[in-house]
């Protein structure tokens, strides 16, 4: 699903990724774990080609996306890659409705069908009442499965999560960490996890773990 092949970046003089090899199963649940300063947000980003790697390979679902140009990034990005982020990054503007239904837009999805999958994927995340609140009138766990709920709507075969559960309280992060589980076993996803929470990574599948730019 995931091939990771030599990948190394650089930030002017500071090599933050060392040659990482990797490669990560179809349907399997994988944690990230490190101290600050390991790298592992920033082989997240490439991964999600976000950003590139000074050199190596990344291969996802059998594209090799580190030849792609941005153009066909970009619709690569949207149609395969689902994120989640710590802070949710809900537009504030918006409700939960219409944030969920934008990557279907951008995708080219009409809106009455992108509206119609949006109200599937919060019905499935128990958010079906909170469709027309804004963020600021949803509690941290309810912002949190609506970035989740945006991150599915295109059916994407990899969701990645940068400390998703980092802003929560305890109730609410044991609620997304079996989320993430439940939508394995029904969608099929393949998650790939960066935390600093030893509970999360203790139930995952496997745990990377990484070093000043090394996984060890």
């Amino acid at each position: 699903m995931i091939e990771i092949e030599g990948i190394t970046k650089s930030f002017g003089q500071l090599q933050v990724l060392k040659g990482i090899d990797l490669n990560i199963d179809k349907g399997e649940v994988v944690s990230i774990v490190g101290p600050s300063g390991a790298g592992k947000t920033t082989l997240l980003q490439i991964i999600g080609t976000l950003d590139r790697a000074d050199s190596g390979r990344v291969i996802i679902n059998g594209t090799d996306v580190s030849r792609m140009k941005e153009k066909e990034l970009s619709a690569f990005r949207n149609r395969e890659i689902g994120f989640v982020f710590q802070f949710h990054q809900l537009l504030p503007e918006f409700t939960a409705l219409e944030n969920v239904t934008i990557p279907a837009l951008i995708k080219g999805v009409s809106a009455a069908e992108a509206r119609k999958q949006a109200l599937e994927m919060l019905k499935f995340l128990g958010l079906s009442d909170r469709a027309s609140h804004k963020p600021a009138e949803l509690s941290g766990g309810e912002k949190q499965r609506v970035a989740v709920a945006r991150a599915l709507i295109n059916n994407p075969a990899v969701v990645l999560a940068d400390e998703p559960s980092g802003s929560l309280d305890t109730k609410n992060k044991e609620e997304l960490h079996n989320l993430f589980f439940e939508l394995r076993d029904k969608l099929g996803q393949t998650f790939v996890i960066v935390t600093h929470d030893e509970g999360l990574a203790g139930q995952t599948d496997r745990t990377i773990h990484m070093l000043d730019g090394r996984i060890v």
